[in-house]
């Protein structure tokens, strides 16, 4: 029952940010005077809605995304003979462009005439586009801040917890509680060294770091060999302890699947929950910008994985890609954890930012029907417009971005076809993250 409930919880947080993003759309559309019939969440047949002023606003079948109709989003042709757009041109898309012209056309009233997007300035009609991943991005800084500033995150210190007797293999180490140290184990460097649950590791080769600092520390134990100089902190005292480095299989820091050849230590260390300050928020912001954006460059070459889990029988990725229905079944598991509240509502706001910060990314790549799909040309059309200026040329008019519809039909039908997979990916081999 929890995570079914913490499913819907997490699907409506989802449809509550799509909403937020044509939120950005909408108001700043209306700003600039821009006439908006329709605002819904969802695709497909429409199953609530009301009409306020001269907005309708309702809730689609399918839960995919949403849209806000802005009239006038396809201007007319260049050389159009009537108001509706007709042309002499032919070609193999042309009945194509065509018909999506006078579409556009017919939505317009006559009193509509002078509120058409396409008659805005290319930089309001960027403003426009651009809002609505902006807001996306402004609510993943706000769910990161509460997180981060108000509930604080589960963060491992430069503080001792444990320390390990003796050396094991990183298969054996890592599988629930240490077992008893064979007979012929060598001890650790730390045990032999001294070191006690309760230190508090302050430098390492008379480099200081901070107390939140573990995976510095890691990296700076796997990258040294030798005998090393550790101060740390016991009792109120500084002391120097000398341990001399081993090497040995561990686990690697990025890759847990991965067996690498490194220095060992033998320390574990005290985790605890810490709350940040704001640049903490702007770094971890930062962070997630660059691995989602990452992570969606490298979307094309995640497809053979996820086609095997879904007809091979292959173990799905924990990294790769998770739809809709599989994000909201994570936030289900977290919700049927026997964990505390708090760290309950940390975990879902977390998520929730994550794909938000998806949503932001994804929605800026200058490919139509995407967003940056409108921004792009509208950008192109002001170095048009500049460039004629300077030589003494007339207005080359908007940008027809009527041609770019073949391409916003096949990254609809490669979007469908994605959003498929990924549904039965999620349904019959979903990510777990709780075991």
């Amino acid at each position: 029952m929890m995570t079914v409930l913490g499913i819907v919880i997490f699907f409506v947080g989802i449809l509550l940010s799509v909403a937020w993003h044509e939120l950005g759309h909408f108001t700043t559309a209306k700003w600039f005077g821009i006439k908006v019939p329709e605002f819904m969440v969802g695709f497909g047949k429409t199953i609530w809605s009301r009409k306020r002023g001269e907005t309708e606003f309702g809730l689609k079948a399918i839960p995919l995304g949403g849209y806000i109709r802005m009239i006038g989003m396809i201007p007319p042709a260049p050389g159009s003979d009537s108001a509706l757009g007709r042309t002499r041109r032919t070609g193999p898309f042309q009945g194509l462009m065509d018909d999506a012209r006078r579409q556009s056309a017919m939505d317009v009233a006559p009193e509509d005439a002078d509120r058409q997007f396409y008659l805005r300035a290319p930089w309001k009609r960027v403003v426009v586009m651009f809002a609505g991943p902006f807001m996306n991005l402004v609510l993943a800084v706000v769910l990161f801040a509460i997180v981060l500033m108000g509930f604080g995150v589960r963060t491992y210190t430069t503080t001792v917890s444990e320390v390990s007797a003796c050396v094991l293999p990183a298969t054996v180490a890592a599988d629930g509680p240490p077992p008893q140290c064979p007979a012929d184990a060598p001890p650790t460097p730390a045990a032999a060294a001294g070191f006690q649950p309760g230190d508090k590791i302050v430098a390492f080769n008379g480099t200081p770091y901070e107390q939140d600092d573990w995976r510095g520390m890691q990296e700076a134990i796997r990258s040294s060999s030798g005998t090393v100089t550790v101060t740390v902190e016991r009792d109120g005292q500084r002391l120097d302890l000398t341990p001399t480095l081993i090497t040995t299989q561990l686990r690697d820091l990025d890759d847990p699947e991965r067996i690498v050849d490194a220095s060992f230590l033998g320390l574990s260390p005290l985790d605890e929950i810490q709350r940040k300050d704001l640049p903490a928020v702007a770094g971890e912001i930062g962070s997630i910008i660059s691995r989602t954006g990452e992570a969606i460059i490298a979307l094309p070459s995640r497809v053979p994985a996820l086609f095997g889990s879904v007809f091979l029988g292959e173990e799905r990725d924990l990294d790769g890609p998770i739809g809709v229905v599989g994000v909201s079944r994570i936030g289900g598991e977290i919700l049927a954890q026997d964990i505390p509240v708090g760290q309950e509502i940390a975990f879902f706001l977390q998520l929730l930012a994550a794909v938000n910060i998806s949503l932001f990314l994804f929605n800026l790549l200058p490919i139509p029907p995407l967003d940056g799909g409108q921004i792009f040309p509208a950008l192109w059309e002001a170095v048009k417009k500049r460039i004629a200026r300077l030589r003494g040329r007339p207005d080359p008019g908007p940008v027809d971005v009527a041609k770019l519809l073949p391409v916003a039909y096949v990254v609809a039908l490669v979007f469908i076809a994605w959003s498929g997979l990924l549904l039965v990916a999620d349904v019959i081999n979903p990510v777990r993250l709780f075991q």
